[in-house]
Formats: structure tokens, C-alpha cells, sequence
């Protein structure tokens, strides 16, 4: 796609090819699996969310010149783990919602463990796609992801925000929650990106982390803006749920004014970080737009 393309069109042009990727990948052909538990993996995946992780993986290999062909397998894998991750998320074990993405959460509509048993096979789904990206040192890619997504990672991460609830944390352990159960896959949505172009200098891998830490913790900022501001209609999700249950918030520890500001210095901390790569950047840099201005 002609890189003069406005955002608008890129980004809607990127979502339908990841659209039509994850449909590929989900077919009952592709999975061979049981009726059911094929239909609760498609029904947690396909024809809904913002697909932030895809597009900062596409993003981030016009970055390094790679063919958008080479990065669908990637983008399609960071997709299904975070899908995996939020059917586990709405379990009533975990923060218990009834409504993601504008429809039934998957336990909702499937049952508690045909919907466990689906986010187990995204996951495992996420790394058969990997294995077999056109990405240089596949293996390496694969521990990325693994690590993205485990205990050091989004894993990690949830297991201190369900400990934190109804407790106060101090703006650092926030942060360093967040890192961890947003910012991690975030990291390695444009890093297994870049990779699928031209090979990254040391200080160019620095620059896109610092980047995706940035962007990683603003979308957090917004979503506890949007929680405390949105409605349910208008998220696709419940509203005022992390208020409800006592979860720790920049909008709760900060106020949503000095959240505000917070959300300013990390934008400019993403633009910064992509100096070095000028206009090669210009996704990376219009997503960080996006994601500070988005409003669901």
C-alpha cells in the first residue's frame, strides 16, 4: 500500500487483511478441532476489537521495510494470545464480566470450560503460526512471545492486579503491573514486526522498545480514563468495573486530570523515541496518536 496513504485508510486497510488472516487461521479446516470448542475460538476472535497489537506489528515492519505478507503470521499470533487472554480475563476466577466487545463474554456464551479450553488453543494456535512466519530465527521469535506472554509478562502482570485488588499501590507498582500485562505484549507485537524486515541495529531495537513502553502504558492510561468516563455502549464492555471492584487506576490514584498530563508525557516519549527512523516511522507514530486519542 503506497505509504502516502492517510491513516484512516491504512489502518482500516490493515484491519481487514488481519481480519481475513485470523479467518484463514481459524478455519475448521486449519484447526481440525471439535465443533464446539472451533466455534468458541472463532466466536472469541473474529469480527470484533481495535486489533492495536496487529496494526503495531504491520506498523512496525513498514519500519523495516518488510512486506506486509511477511508480518501476517506475526500479527495474527500476538492477536490470538491477546484474544486467549481476554477469554481468560472474563472468567468469573478471574474479573468475572459477562460483556466484551459489545456481545457475551466466550464463558457466557459457551460455558466456563469449553471457553478455558478455547483460550488454551489460541494460545497454542498463536505459536504454530509463529513457528511458520517469514521471520528470521523463528525459534528466537517464538521465546519473545512465550516471555511476552508468561510469568514475567502479561501473565505475570494479571497475577499482581487480581493480588492488588481492593489495595493501594504506589504509581511505580502500577506502572511496573502494567509493563508487564499490557506493555510486554505490546513490546512484542512491534518487535516480532520489525523483524519480519531488515535487520535492526542495537540502538534502532533500543528506540522501538522505548516506543512500545510508552505506548504500552498510555493505552493503559486511556482505558482507566475510558472506564471512569465511557459507557458501557460505547466500550463494548463493562463500565466503572475497575471502580466496582477496587482496582488500582491511573485515573484512581492520579485523578483523571493529572492522568491526563501523564498521557501527554508518554506520547511525546513514543514520538521521540522513533526520531532516529524518520518517516519510515510514520505508522508507529500515527498509532501513538491514535491510541492516546482513541475513545472506546
Amino acid at each position: 500500500m503506497n505509504s502516502n496513504v492517510p491513516w484512516e485508510v491504512w489502518s482500516r486497510e490493515r484491519q481487514r487483511r488481519i481480519e481475513e488472516v485470523l479467518t484463514r487461521a481459524l478455519a475448521r479446516t486449519a484447526l481440525q478441532a471439535p465443533e464446539t470448542l472451533g466455534d468458541a475460538m472463532r466466536y472469541a476472535v473474529l469480527g470484533g476489537g481495535k486489533r492495536v497489537r496487529p496494526l503495531l506489528a504491520y506498523a512496525a515492519g513498514e519500519a523495516t521495510s518488510a512486506d506486509p505478507a511477511h508480518v501476517d503470521d506475526c500479527a495474527a499470533a500476538v492477536e490470538l494470545i491477546h484474544a486467549y487472554s481476554l477469554i481468560h480475563d472474563d472468567l468469573p476466577c478471574m474479573d468475572d464480566d459477562t460483556l466484551r466487545r459489545g456481545k457475551a463474554t466466550c464463558h457466557v456464551a459457551f460455558g466456563e470450560a469449553t471457553a478455558l479450553l478455547a483460550g488454551d488453543a489460541l494460545q497454542s494456535r498463536a505459536f504454530a503460526l509463529l513457528g511458520q512466519a517469514s521471520i528470521e530465527r523463528a525459534g528466537a521469535a517464538c521465546a519473545l512471545l512465550a516471555e511476552a506472554a508468561g510469568a514475567a509478562g502479561m501473565a505475570g502482570g494479571q497475577a499482581i492486579d487480581l493480588a492488588a485488588t481492593g489495595k493501594p499501590l504506589r504509581l511505580q507498582e502500577l506502572d511496573t503491573m502494567h509493563r508487564m500485562k499490557t506493555g510486554a505484549m505490546i513490546r512484542a507485537s512491534v518487535q516480532l514486526g520489525a523483524r519480519c524486515g531488515r535487520a535492526l541495529a542495537a540502538d534502532e531495537a533500543t528506540a522501538l522498545d522505548a516506543y512500545a513502553m510508552a505506548v504500552g502504558l498510555a493505552f493503559q492510561v486511556v482505558d482507566d480514563l475510558l472506564d471512569v468516563e465511557g459507557s458501557t455502549a460505547s466500550l463494548g464492555k463493562t463500565a466503572g468495573k475497575d471502580a466496582a471492584q477496587g482496582k488500582p487506576t491511573y485515573a484512581s490514584l492520579m485523578g483523571p486530570a493529572e492522568a491526563r498530563r501523564r498521557l501527554e508525557v508518554l506520547h511525546a516519549d513514543a514520538h521521540a523515541a522513533l526520531r532516529s527512523f524518520g518517516t519510515a516511522a510514520r505508522r508507529l507514530a500515527e498509532l501513538a496518536d491514535w491510541i492516546v486519542t482513541r475513545n472506546s
